[in-house]
């Protein structure tokens, strides 16, 4: 694993996990330091083959070369293992696509400020944007949510989402367990984080749609999404809750 870029000079991080991504991961690196200047920021490239790590490189980010592909949420981990490390506070997780609009990062960071919540999705079906999905995915987005808001205590509208603000509590958890299989990135996470006592909470933000790169779900594989997802969602309410002890920083 190598590390490259400056010291941090911020105590807020965004974490873009990218594997393969060399059409989007420019104009999406330009967009995010224009648009939050106060935010240092790490690309993980999850063992890409492409010109991925050149260009993040180019743009005088911190990049982390993973050797191999681990997928999202080892990818996650990597990038939450770093910014423990670096001693940030908190952590924007994004994708580096282009389809999360760095201008909405300031409804999450509204929300943890009014709630003193640890975790805030981004959430595309809380009345804002158009942004909207049809069929077996819509089936299964929609019992996700149901039970995932039933786990956390909240309304959770968007529980696949992957935009993400981490407070410290969550950073020292998702370090050391963030979810590294199928969907884990998503639906464990936010398990994991209730189970662990974390206040969970969501913020209505507008996506676009990709710039670039690989889709991980095809609209062809709907059906298939939705009995992972369903097995997925399972595997975490059946997992035993782990004692850990996460103080506030």
């Amino acid at each position: 694993m190598q590390l490259l870029g400056d010291p941090p000079a911020h105590r807020r991080l965004v974490v873009l996990p990218a594997w393969n991504e060399e059409a989007a991961i420019g104009a999406c690196l330009d967009e995010i330091r224009a648009t939050l200047p106060d935010w240092d920021v790490v690309v993980v490239s999850d063992g890409s083959t492409d010109r991925t790590s050149v260009i993040a490189r180019s743009k005088g980010v911190a990049v982390i070369d993973l050797p191999f592909n681990l997928g999202v949420g080892g990818a996650r981990r990597a990038g939450f293992a770093y910014a423990v490390r670096e001693g940030y506070r908190e952590v924007l997780q994004i994708d580096a696509d282009g389809q999360h609009d760095p201008a909405e990062v300031q409804h999450l960071v509204d929300v943890m400020a009014d709630t003193g919540a640890d975790v805030v999705i981004g959430a595309r079906f809380a009345g804002r944007g158009e942004y909207s999905v049809r069929g077996p995915r819509k089936w299964a987005m929609k019992l996700l949510s149901s039970v995932l808001s039933r786990v956390t205590g909240t309304l959770l509208t968007d529980t696949t989402s992957g935009l993400k603000l981490c407070g410290p509590r969550a950073n020292e958890l998702y370090a050391r367990d963030y979810p590294a299989e199928y969907l884990g990135d998503t639906v464990e996470a936010i398990v994991i984080a209730a189970r662990s006592g974390l206040v969970v909470r969501q913020a209505g933000v507008s996506m676009r749609e990709r710039a670039g790169g690989v889709p991980s779900h095809s609209p062809v594989k709907a059906a298939v999404f939705l009995i992972r997802a369903m097995m997925a969602l399972g595997m975490a309410l059946t997992r035993p809750a782990k004692t850990l002890s996460l103080e506030a920083s």
